[in-house]
C-alpha cells in the first residue's frame, strides 16, 4: 500500500483514477476545492482537503499527481477567464510544491498535468517531445504550468509531465460534449474535418501515470496521447458508429467561432498530430491504439 496526494482527485481525469488507487489498496489525500461534497464517498481510504496547511510535516507520500485546474474548454475565454484558467492551474501547483517543501520526507515522484496544446495549432505535421511549439495562449498556459511544476525538481522529487490529448471517457470530457448532438443525429466534422485530433482513452491515461510511478528511470517531458492521431471527419464517423447514429453534418467555422469565440477557434478549428515517442520507446503498450477501439470500449454493446 502507498499513500498517494492528488490534486484535481474531483475533476474528470481524478474521477476515474481515485476508484483505480482505492481498488488497489492505496491510500489518497485529494486537494479540492470543495471537500464537504465528496468526504465519505471512499471511506477512509480517501480524505478530501481544501488547504494544504492540512497536511502535516510527517506525511509521507510515496507520490503526487497534479492535475488541478478548471477545465480550460469549460466556458469561452474571455481575459477574465484565462486569469481563471492560469490561476487554477499555476498557484495551486506553486502551493503544492511549497507544500512538499516542509514534508520530513519527499515523495519519489509527481505526475504533473499539462497538455498538447503546448505545442499550439501546427496542422499534420507529426509532433514529438522535443520538437518546437506556437506561440499561443494555449502554449503559453501549458507553458507556465509546467515551469511551476519543475520547481519540484529543486527539492529532489522526480517529475514527470503529461501532455495529454483529448481524453475519451463516456462520463465526461469532449464525449459527454458531443453526444447530445450525435445521438440526435446531428453529428458530424467540426469544419473541414481536416484539423487533427489528438486522443487518448482514459484508461491509457492511467495505465500511463502507473507506468511512470514505477519506473523510476523516467523523467520528463511525456506525450499521453494515442500512437494514431486522426482528422475531425475519422473522429466523428468513429462516434457515430459505435452509437449506430449517422455523422455527416459538418459544423461550420462561421459557427464554432459564432458560438465558442476564441475558445472554439483555437480548440475546435485547429489541432496537434501529437506522438507519444518517450512512452513508445520506452515499451508502454496502450490498451487503446486506434479511435475504432477507443470508441469500442468507451460504447460497449
Amino acid at each position: 500500500m502507498a499513500r498517494f496526494l492528488v490534486t484535481g482527485g474531483t475533476g474528470f481525469i481524478g474521477s476515474a483514477l481515485l476508484p483505480r488507487l482505492v481498488d488497489a489498496g492505496h491510500e489518497v489525500v485529494v486537494f479540492t476545492r470543495r471537500p464537504d461534497k465528496f468526504a465519505g464517498q471512499f471511506g477512509n481510504a480517501v480524505s478530501f482537503i481544501d488547504s494544504f496547511d492540512a497536511v502535516s510535516g510527517e506525511t509521507c507520500f510515496q507520490a503526487v499527481i497534479n492535475l488541478a485546474g478548471e477545465g480550460i474548454g469549460d466556458k469561452r475565454w474571455s481575459e477574465k477567464r484565462k486569469q481563471q484558467l492560469l490561476d487554477s492551474r499555476i498557484n495551486t501547483t506553486r502551493d503544492l510544491v511549497s507544500c512538499l517543501a516542509r514534508l520530513q520526507a519527499l515523495p519519489e515522484v509527481m505526475i504533473s498535468g499539462s497538455a498538447v496544446g503546448w505545442y499550439g495549432a501546427q496542422g499534420e505535421k507529426p509532433l514529438k517531445e522535443e520538437d518546437d511549439y506556437v506561440n499561443e495562449f494555449s502554449h503559453a498556459i501549458c507553458q507556465q504550468w509546467e515551469e511551476a511544476a519543475a520547481e519540484v525538481k529543486d527539492l529532489g522529487v522526480r517529475l514527470c509531465i503529461v501532455r495529454l490529448g483529448v481524453v475519451l471517457e463516456r462520463g465526461g470530457g469532449v464525449i459527454k460534449k458531443l453526444l447530445p448532438p450525435f445521438k440526435c443525429g446531428l453529428g458530424g466534422p467540426i469544419s473541414s474535418g481536416h484539423q487533427m485530433m489528438s486522443w487518448i482513452h482514459m484508461n491509457d491515461v492511467i495505465n500511463a501515470f502507473n507506468f511512470l510511478i514505477n519506473n523510476s528511470q523516467l523523467d520528463g517531458i511525456f506525450n499521453l496521447a494515442a500512437p494514431s492521431a486522426v482528422d475531425s471527419k475519422t473522429f466523428s464517423r468513429a462516434l457515430g458508429r459505435a452509437i449506430s447514429k449517422p455523422a455527416f453534418l459538418p459544423l461550420p467555422g462561421f459557427m464554432v467561432k459564432l458560438l465558442f469565440g476564441e475558445m472554439g477557434d483555437r480548440l475546435l478549428l485547429h489541432g496537434q498530430n501529437v506522438v507519444p515517442a518517450r512512452l513508445l520507446d520506452n515499451g508502454f503498450e496502450f490498451e487503446y491504439p486506434d479511435i475504432e477501439a477507443a470508441f469500442a470500449g468507451v460504447f460497449p454493446k
